[in-house]
């Protein structure tokens, strides 16, 4: 927020002066401009200048025929909006929807509608947001450091996650806060909110790596949910819960790793084929728990099929960058 606030500081300040320079009128029209037009990314700064610019014009041309037919009347303000708005947000020019307002006001103060005038909106336009884009383009705050905090806190929790998960197989009476569970989640929907921004601030080349990072944390944390449902139903121990608590140790090695390895799913497979050749449950409990088991298997499959399709387009993406 404080880089926003200088970055709009100085757009308004490079605008207003610029207006001055050329003689437009109000100068500080331009800077209002410049105002609305600072975004918080470089691509979205570029679309929004684009799109207040397109709305600006269409605005004045509406503007210019409603008031040359029934004057300049408060009223025909009123009908420039009923007619106007729909239009623009029929075409998705709604964010453009305050500067187009801006222009029109500038018209109706002056009570004509000339060339000269016409010309001035327009150049006013161009300067205020021209400016804002040239700001925009030339500082976005650098979100690398932040996402690699928000990746190792990420993988800390799940770290500790399929530790404790692993505890809880040896031992079902074992108690866990769960409170990483709260970590991982504000980590990972701050860390897919910082990856958006980052990916937008880059026009030319852009980065793929956070966007997948944290689609696939995201994805894996729903399967974790998922795996301590089945968790829950695990109220004994039965000799079937320590291979799987391996696993799940493996997994929170696994975790740390850029690439992957198919390690673990390797064991899963080999595991899975020694649980269809075991005997049958002899009893209900037995048989409970171990359905839990089975399922608990099966949401550990799709984690690590989200892990395989995710972390190998990293892979990948590297590749064609070196």
């Amino acid at each position: 927020m404080g880089i926003r606030i200088i970055k709009t500081a100085l757009a308004t300040i490079a605008a207003i002066y610029t207006a001055v320079y050329f003689g437009l009128e109000p100068p500080l029209g331009a800077g209002i401009l410049a105002i609305l037009g600072v975004e918080v990314s470089r691509m979205k700064g570029l679309q929004s200048a684009l799109v207040r610019f397109i709305a600006s014009v269409l605005g004045l041309f509406f503007a210019s025929f409603i008031f040359t037919i029934f004057g300049f009347h408060i009223w025909a303000v009123a009908l420039f909006i009923l007619l106007t708005f729909p239009v623009l947000a029929r075409f998705q020019l709604s964010n453009g929807i305050v500067t187009s307002s801006v222009i029109v006001f500038h018209l109706f103060g002056r009570q004509e509608v000339t060339v000269d005038i016409i010309t001035n909106e327009i150049l006013l336009l161009l300067v205020g947001l021209g400016w804002a884009t040239v700001i925009n383009l030339i500082y976005m705050p650098k979100d690398k450091h932040l996402l690699e905090e928000l990746k190792a806190k990420t993988e800390r929790s799940f770290d500790v996650i399929f530790t404790q998960m692993a505890q809880t197989l040896r031992n079902p009476s074992h108690i866990w806060g769960g409170a990483e569970l709260l970590d991982a989640d504000a980590a990972i929907t701050e860390g897919v909110r910082r990856s958006a921004l980052n990916r937008d601030n880059r026009i030319w080349g852009q980065e793929q790596y956070w966007t997948s990072y944290f689609e696939m944390r995201r994805q894996q944390q729903e399967l974790i949910q998922l795996m301590l449902v089945q968790l829950a139903f695990v109220y004994e121990k039965w000799p079937q819960n320590d291979p799987i608590a391996e696993l799940m140790e493996q997994l929170s090695e696994d975790v740390k790793s850029e690439v992957y390895t198919g390690m673990t799913e390797k064991k899963l497979k080999e595991l899975a084929v020694v649980f269809r050749t075991a005997e049958l449950p002899k009893t209900r409990e037995e048989f409970e728990v171990r359905a839990s088991l089975l399922k608990l298997m099966h949401e550990l499959e799709r984690y690590l099929d989200v892990a395989k399709r995710l972390k190998k387009r990293k892979v990948i993406l590297e590749t064609a960058q070196s």
